[in-house]
């Protein structure tokens, strides 16, 4: 029988562990995502003696753990930063992959002597950049919008067109050629990738019309409601054998960048769903890894197999993807070295596994290795790099967090703001703010002292500010603060005051 009590016991200590992993790596500059592997590692049959050698389970629950991922990416990414690198992104998603993919092919067959699937299935799962690695990393790098964008947009759509590559090589690995061409099998991978797009853009739209119009009784249903659409985005993705890892990104993409009540808060909860789902992914792998196993050819492979990656694949598919968009050097540089591989190409290993691809547990071996060791190397550098290449803007102004909470009756909206370190509102008064006469700063918590603001009261570092407005005010009401809290007092001040 299942011992419940057990599993939740051992449940509770990992998360813990994970936890404190986490803040231990912040503090030491370590990947975190690398110590929940060595903890799933330590829990394995090679330390503590924990069995998992469940390749379909493990498909499964990596594919579930990425759906979560990617939709927290997309409900966190804020389409401003991101609107203007929307072409480079799809183009180092599509074109960059298949460049990668090809150079490593190559490699792998002619270099290390891999059999052409194999070579294949090896270009495949490493070359997509991982979501839970760029957006974990990237996020505490001050990067300007422009390269922040390119790499989450690729990160968040590189999957979907690998899936399908890794699949049919797989099928090829194990005698199952496919039927169709390379240019047949091109268009598939696109019309798949584009269907993807479309569905979640569909339900993106058609869920922030239904959580504009409802009015639900705790701001956590929310954030409930915002996963659970995107998640439904994935699913029905996949039952129309579209790309269901697009459809969840965009849909998430669509509903975090919607004025919905309560953001903050599911901003807030997705993340802690995505620690989640990170934490249960790496372990999990790290459970299924076997350390004692390894030969000294896998180690050979997975660190040639990375110099090439990094050091010549990864900068000829960013040139070439790039070429058209008149991308300086310096970015080029960057987004070249910023190609980080997490999760995403050991859960990819788990396909071939799962179809009992012949030295399938040798290609998850050298990918581990591959992932350890190039993400101990690059993640850490990525600060320092950018200061090198002069692209770290530790001087730009942080924006302002508007959570966002409906007033029902009185068809008005309170907004609740917090003024981060950074924010050009310090120091602007009340007055100054010229939200119009229908909107207006109803109170100021300082230091935990609540205060009924004048006029001439000056705003500060760390206040929270309730703002009352019209409900058909809101957007002009956020988007003037805004613009004050990015420009400072005079942002805007020949331009009239938002219409009452």
């Amino acid at each position: 029988m299942i011992d419940l009590d057990v599993i939740l016991l051992i449940s509770a200590l990992v998360l813990i562990a994970a936890i404190f992993a986490a803040r231990l790596g912040n503090r030491f500059g370590l990947p975190a995502l690398l110590l929940f592997l060595g903890i799933g590692i330590a829990l394995g049959d090679a330390v503590l003696g924990i069995q998992f050698n469940n390749a379909d389970v493990a498909n499964a629950l990596g594919f579930g753990a990425l759906v979560l991922i990617l939709a927290e990416g997309g409900l966190t990414t804020k389409w401003e930063d991101i609107k203007s690198s929307t072409g480079v992104a799809i183009v180092l998603a599509t074109a960059g992959v298949a460049i990668s993919v090809a150079l490593m092919t190559l490699f792998g067959h002619f270099v290390l002597h891999l059999s052409f699937a194999l070579a294949m299935l090896l270009g495949a799962v490493t070359s997509p950049t991982d979501a839970a690695a760029v957006f974990a990393v990237l996020r505490r790098v001050p990067l300007p919008h422009k390269i922040r964008g390119m790499l989450e947009g690729e990160s968040g759509l590189n999957d979907a067109p690998t899936v399908l590559l890794v699949t049919v090589a797989s099928s090829w690995a194990v005698g199952n050629a496919p039927h169709e061409s390379v240019p047949v099998l091109t268009l598939l991978v696109l019309g798949q990738l584009v269907g993807g797009l479309a569905v979640g853009g569909a339900l993106g739209w058609l869920g922030v019309q239904l959580l504009r119009r409802i009015s639900l009784p705790s701001s956590g249903l929310y954030a409930l409601a915002a996963l659970g659409w995107t998640v439904l985005a994935y699913a029905i993705a996949g039952e129309l054998h579209l790309s269901g890892f697009a459809a969840v990104y965009v849909c998430g993409l669509i509903l975090g960048n919607a004025k919905l009540p309560y953001r903050v808060a599911t901003r807030a909860f997705v993340e802690g769903i995505g620690w989640i789902a990170q934490i249960g992914l790496f372990v999990m792998l790290g459970l299924l890894a076997s350390p004692q196993l390894l030969v000294w050819r896998d180690v050979a492979v997975a660190i040639a197999a990375g110099l090439f990656l990094t050091v010549i694949a990864r900068p000829v598919s960013v040139l070439l993807s790039t070429i058209w968009f008149r991308i300086g050097w310096r970015d080029q540089v960057f987004l070249s070295w910023a190609g980080l591989r997490g999760a995403v190409p050991i859960v990819l290993c788990t396909v071939p596994l799962a179809d009992r691809v012949p030295d399938s547990q040798h290609l998850f071996d050298v990918v581990l290795i591959f992932v350890i060791v190039f993400t101990v190397l690059q993640a850490p550098t990525l600060p320092w790099l950018a200061n090198k290449l002069g692209l770290a803007d530790r001087g730009q102004a942080r924006d302002v967090e508007v959570e966002v909470a409906p007033l029902e009756r009185m068809s008005a909206d309170l907004m609740q703001l917090r003024i981060p370190v950074g924010s050009k509102l310090n120091g602007v008064e009340i007055g100054e703010l010229r939200l119009g006469r229908n909107a207006a700063v109803s109170l100021i918590i300082r230091d935990n002292e609540p205060m009924v603001p004048g006029l001439r009261d000056i705003i500060r570092t760390g206040d929270e500010l309730l703002v009352v407005t019209p409900t058909h005010l809101r957007a002009q009401t956020e988007q003037r603060i805004r613009a004050i809290a990015r420009g400072g007092r005079l942002a805007a001040w020949r331009q009239p005051p938002a219409a009452d």
